[in-house]
């Protein structure tokens, strides 16, 4: 399916109207999320949207966002219980999640923000009434997440709790994987770089060996490093559990110049949104 997220609070895109700053623009909102699944139902694609639930506490737009969305017919609605302005900072409002289920009863509405192990999805589940989950930085070095939300779902207690050796393993295919889709082995191993301290949360890596995996230039210095560590490490419990990332600190919203005086683009922000849309704008 095609998801359209207006859930990103990055300045670079914010700044641009873009991401979570665009439902603001009601406008231009609704033309977007009317044209979008009418296209793509020529070829039979489901759409759905994932936002925020505004800019900031003053300029809250998840409700009506919700609504626009539903009546122009995408098939879900996902909602991460933060403004803008928070990042990814504070406690996830699951509490709006649960209002946006109340307000729309007649399409699925799926609940994202905070969702660290697969008690905390169905926790989620219980409290606000959604039909599923989003995650994001709880699978970051945790590909094994999605297992243990099906297992809880389907009422089992079976969880993945890996030991460093399987930890080690899946990060190099994870590399491996990177090197296909890149068909670049040097871009590949400059993104796995970031991945190293959400797997190896919790476990015991040497600062040296974490900084060289942070550094690794090739697959085969890669499988060097891994093998260096301990293959007997068990799973370290807690540890290795909670948030991953940087959470960061509420700031103020980056947006382009006068974009909150109105719930309409005036000529300027047009031409700006105009100019976005050019092959050589780079979003």
């Amino acid at each position: 399916h095609i998801d359209l997220n207006f859930g990103c609070p990055v300045p670079k895109v914010t700044r641009r109207g873009g991401g979570s700053a665009l439902p603001w623009e009601t406008d231009l909102f609704t033309a977007i999320v009317q044209a979008a699944p009418r296209e793509a139902a020529r070829g039979d694609i489901p759409l759905t949207i994932k936002m925020r639930k505004g800019t900031d506490e003053d300029h809250l737009t998840f409700i009506e966002a919700g609504r626009i969305a539903r009546d122009a017919g995408v098939a879900a609605v996902a909602l991460h219980g933060r403004t803008t302005s928070q990042f990814y900072s504070g406690q996830a409002d699951w509490n709006s999640i649960a209002e946006l289920r109340e307000a729309l009863p007649d399409i699925p509405v799926l609940g994202n923000g905070d969702i660290w192990s697969a008690e905390d999805a169905v926790r989620m589940v219980e409290q606000t009434g959604v039909d599923g989950v989003v995650i994001g930085r709880g699978c970051q070095g945790r590909p094994w997440l999605f297992g243990d939300l099906q297992a809880a779902f389907e009422g089992t207690g079976r969880r993945f709790r890996p030991g460093l050796k399987e930890v080690a393993d899946s990060f190099y295919r994870h590399a491996e994987l990177l090197v296909d889709y890149f068909e670049d082995e040097d871009k590949a191993l400059r993104d796995i770089r970031k991945h190293v301290a959400w797997y190896f949360k919790g476990y015991t890596v040497g600062g040296e060996l974490r900084a060289a995996l942070a550094a690794v230039p090739t697959l085969e210095v890669l499988r060097g490093l891994l093998d260096q560590l301990d293959p007997a490490a068990p799973y370290p419990g807690a540890a290795a559990e909670g948030p991953r990332g940087r959470a960061g600190t509420p700031k103020r919203t980056a947006l382009p110049d006068g974009w909150l005086n109105s719930r309409g683009l005036d000529d300027n922000h047009k031409a700006m949104i105009a100019a976005a849309e050019l092959d050589v704008s780079g979003g």
